[in-house]
């Protein structure tokens, strides 16, 4: 790694406190990244700009400087919008990528029925297509990428694959938040051929996530990071027998601790940095 003073975290989460709080890691994200920032690093966050997030509120606005792009998924053209906030408490940035096909409606992974959207496997592509292309347009190289959801699953795999020779992301060290499942139901199976975003993915790489279970989609998410942290205390025997330790890869265990202390997760980042 070529010598730097500014060591940069990039953590790219489909929930984080206060926006969205699907699990107990929302708020233990928000301390990390206020922590990690006090620390000295530098830190964004990216995240889905969902419908119930309250603007106003939050005070998001729209990042003109980095208008334009287009991210294509199966030659369709869909216009990324960029938004911005300060985390509150804090003075560390959060960019929301947001589009008005995928992240307009004011739910998050169901309707008001309670049924779960049949295009969130296309959300899901979207999502870690756009946060890519967002950290190619900053021109922002991360020293650690911290994917934290099932929403992010992709992010790894299309890091070894699609960006691999990018430069922003040539020494960039793969984390990846394994959790409990979210939800029961399956993506729609087109997302398979979806998730193809370009020649250098080939068939095969997606064999892992071919079941479309949250569960398939935590394991292909982990098996190319790496490093894995377990974002649950109970986590089903299946994820955690495929996700490991290796001489590839290391795996930290989930702490209750962390929801007071998040040190440990601060020291990964600084080890990762330096190594």
């Amino acid at each position: 790694m070529p010598a730097d003073t500014k060591k940069r975290v990039l953590i790219i989460a489909n929930e984080l406190s206060p926006y969205t709080e699907f699990t107990d890691f929302a708020h233990i994200l928000n301390k990390l990244a206020i922590k990690t920032f006090d620390s000295g690093l530098e830190v964004r966050v990216i995240m889905p700009r969902f419908g119930v997030i309250n603007e106003r509120r939050h005070r998001l606005h729209e990042v003109v400087r980095l208008s334009g792009i287009n991210v294509i998924i199966d030659k369709d053209d869909y216009p990324l919008i960029i938004k911005v906030a300060s985390l509150p408490n804090a003075r560390l940035q959060v960019y929301f990528m947001d589009n008005e096909d995928y992240f307009k409606r004011k739910s998050v992974f169901r309707d008001d029925q309670d049924v779960f959207h049949d295009d969130n496997g296309e959300r899901m592509i979207f999502f870690c297509k756009s946060a890519l292309e967002t950290v190619k347009k900053f021109g922002w190289p991360p020293h650690v990428i911290h994917c934290h959801g099932w929403m992010t699953s992709l992010i790894p795999l299309y890091l070894k694959t699609t960006y691999k020779k990018e430069p922003v992301f040539g020494y960039s060290k793969i984390i990846y938040t394994a959790q409990s499942n979210q939800f029961k139901e399956k993506l729609n199976p087109n997302f398979l051929k979806k998730a193809l975003i370009s020649n250098e993915i080939k068939d095969k790489d997606l064999d892992v996530f071919k079941d479309g279970s949250n569960q398939s989609l935590t394991i292909g998410g982990g098996k190319s990071a790496d490093v894995v942290v377990f974002g649950s205390e109970k986590m089903d025997k299946k994820t955690v027998d495929e996700l490991k330790p290796s001489r590839y890869k290391k795996v930290l265990k989930y702490e209750p601790e962390w929801k007071e202390d998040v040190t440990p997760l601060l020291e990964l980042y600084k080890s990762l940095t330096e190594s």
